[in-house]
């Protein structure tokens, strides 16, 4: 059995249904007044599948792929100027080549430009013969 203090928050009992005794400090919910149970009910989808596939229409649109693949091959390009600045400065730096290992992977989904597939993928080759020669240190 709990017994739980008068500041606790309890879902069975509500302040109104209390028998308050004259001595003060125990007292019993009202059985006569006692909530009755209700059903568990399953939780309803927030979102219909309607909504799924309208997401699934954005991940199509032609432009928000192309402005994906451009802002990843932006990504590989800074992570190689990072490296042509820690070469040049002498601090060759290991995070920087765990960085350009995530550009590579990141560069390969096509983009449905071929223009830009095309300079993706010459920025993939330039990151790929950095890693290799990053590997003979």
């Amino acid at each position: 059995m709990r017994i739980s203090g008068p500041n606790s928050t309890t879902l069975g009992s509500q302040a109104g249904n209390i028998r308050r005794t004259g001595s003060g400090g125990f007292a019993l919910p009202d059985a006569a007044s006692a909530p009755e149970a209700r059903p568990a009910v399953a939780p309803r989808a927030a979102a219909g599948i309607e909504a799924l596939l309208a997401l699934q229409g954005i991940e199509d649109d032609p432009l928000e792929r192309r402005k994906r693949s451009v802002q990843r091959g932006k990504r590989a390009l800074d992570v190689l100027d990072d490296l042509k600045i820690g070469l040049l400065s002498g601090n060759f730096d290991t995070s920087t080549v765990s960085r350009l290992r995530d550009a590579a992977a990141n560069l390969k989904s096509p983009s449905g430009d071929p223009g830009l597939d095309k300079v993706l993928s010459e920025i993939e080759l330039r990151v790929e013969v950095e890693l290799a020669k990053a590997g003979q240190f």
